[in-house]
């Protein structure tokens, strides 16, 4: 995808970057060459973006034109709400961290692609492109009793300093020829589209391992896709991909809701979607579900006070406490004894308001049935961690985990399938893992995970590569769909 960097004056900017070509905004703005083309990224380096000028239009046209934008109208419109700039804690301190040795009471901070000339502004740098993703952006700070951020604006070209030219080049040129999408469309015409994974590295029981991940790769690939792998630092770069695949443990409060939040914000097409986060993230929300849709569940009470008498005359002993939003069995407790009981009630109403307790189900192994654009993808039986009656077992100082078993989807019983997709298709047309336990014969819903496991050796046992080569070719057809022109049924007729 051909990257270009638009400037009011192309005379005034002063590096040569083989990969991207400079447009004066006029040109962009009034040429057709630029209007009836389609895959560009537009880079807005012009010298204001204030509502209705030369730069707000053309952040404005690219959206119109099908262009990738940075920054987007709505980034540009955000760099003026005031109510922006009282940042969260977590920013705050950044801020007082970074700031704390200048000595005036003004501060201006240029920020190059997320990048900064000194080191000890580096996080702080990348925190405000993450949140505002502008190019070329100058943060203006003062203080009273504490730094607070005063104003954001774009650095005009032509009053970028001699002495921070060297640094821009560096930032620039490892942007577009190396890291970033722009680049490597640069270097190649093969890919139509831009994919970006999102990954942690650091999670201990991440939803795929690496040879899944590098199959994923080479899937979206044969599909058109180039591939970047994100973490949660590149946040600002969001808008330079056409399409999202969260390939790390979602949850509402986090930063991979606000990945998927901001991929939809930005045109993009994302998996998981947002909607998905929310509604598969909570326990009592799936519990409120099944009973709207007449699904079978376990004996289940959503209660909001350590009550455990009431709790055992109405479901009895064992039963189950789950953190609404807990994942990979952690936050679920077994109680065989009012005590037990008692005590789990105590921890997790400090953490929520409500909790859901159900009656204690055994069972050998648990159905994992996939879920992709309301269709079956995989079916999985997860046997229980050895010597524990979950799937994972935590408890260890190594988490354990049971042996698994792969069939063709064909051969798992038909009810569970169809219990799966009654649930999965009541939430979206993601990508979901339905977990269903077999009790005397009959199918009964526990959770639906909109992150499943999709791991080398696993859930492909069956499929193979086509596993990963079904999901991009979902992820293609959508990408496709939202690069059409849509057509008014009144002007089909």
């Amino acid at each position: 995808m051909t990257a270009l960097i638009i400037v009011d004056d192309p005379a005034e900017w002063p590096l040569q970057i083989g990969s991207a070509e400079v447009v004066s905004a006029d040109a962009y703005l009034r040429d057709p060459r630029f209007s009836e083309r389609r895959r560009l990224r537009v880079f807005n380096l012009c010298d204001s973006y204030r509502y209705q000028s030369v730069g707000y239009y053309v952040s404005l046209l690219a959206t119109a034109r099908g262009h990738r934008a940075m920054p987007s109208v709505t980034t540009i419109q955000d760099m003026k709400s005031r109510s922006l700039f009282r940042p969260a804690e977590e920013l705050d301190e950044l801020i007082q961290r970074s700031l704390h040795d200048i000595v005036p009471n003004r501060f201006e901070l240029s920020i190059y692609f997320g990048r900064n000339l000194a080191e000890r502004h580096a996080k702080l740098s990348r925190a405000l492109f993450n949140l505002f993703p502008v190019p070329l952006m100058r943060a203006t700070f003062v203080r009273g009793t504490r730094w607070r951020l005063a104003s954001l604006a774009p650095i005009p070209v032509g009053d970028l300093p001699e002495s921070h030219r060297e640094f821009l080049h560096h930032v620039v040129v490892e942007h577009f020829s190396g890291r970033g999408p722009a680049g490597r469309a640069g270097r190649s015409q093969q890919y139509e589209h831009d994919l970006a994974i999102l990954v942690n590295d650091h999670e201990r029981s991440p939803p795929s391992n690496r040879e899944a991940l590098k199959r994923f790769e080479k899937a979206a690939r044969a599909n058109g896709f180039s591939v970047e792998f994100l973490t949660r630092d590149d946040y600002g770069r969001l808008a330079e991909f056409d399409a999202l695949f969260i390939r790390e443990t979602t949850s509402v409060n986090h930063h991979t809701y606000r990945f998927a939040s901001r991929a939809r914000a930005e045109g993009l097409v994302v998996i998981d979607d947002p909607e998905s986060i929310i509604r598969c993230g909570n326990k009592v929300y799936l519990f409120e579900l099944a009973k709207r849709l007449n699904l079978p569940v376990p004996p289940t009470l959503v209660v909001d006070s350590a009550k455990p008498n009431e709790i055992i005359a109405e479901l009895g002993l064992p039963c189950v406490l789950k953190q609404p939003d807990s994942a990979f069995s952690e936050g679920v407790f077994r109680a065989t004894t009012r005590d037990e009981l008692a005590a789990g009630l105590q921890k997790l109403l400090a953490r929520s308001d409500l909790v859901v307790v159900q009656s204690f189900l055994p069972t050998e192994f648990d159905w994992r049935i996939g879920i992709l654009d309301r269709k079956p993808l995989f079916a999985c039986r997860y046997f229980m961690a050895r010597g524990h009656w979950q799937i994972y077992h935590h408890g260890a100082k190594r988490a354990k985990e049971g042996d698994s078993e792969t069939l063709p989807v064909e051969q798992a019983p038909r009810e569970v399938v169809d219990l799966a997709l009654r649930t999965a298709n009541a939430i979206g047309d993601g990508l979901y893992g339905v977990d269903i336990k077999q009790v005397n014969g009959r199918p009964v819903l526990i959770e639906v995970n909109d992150n499943p496991n999709l791991d080398h050796g696993i859930e492909d046992a069956v499929l193979g590569d086509e596993l990963y080569d079904r999901i991009m070719k979902v992820f293609k057809v959508r990408v496709d769909a939202a690069k059409q022109p849509r057509v008014s049924q009144y002007s089909a007729q």
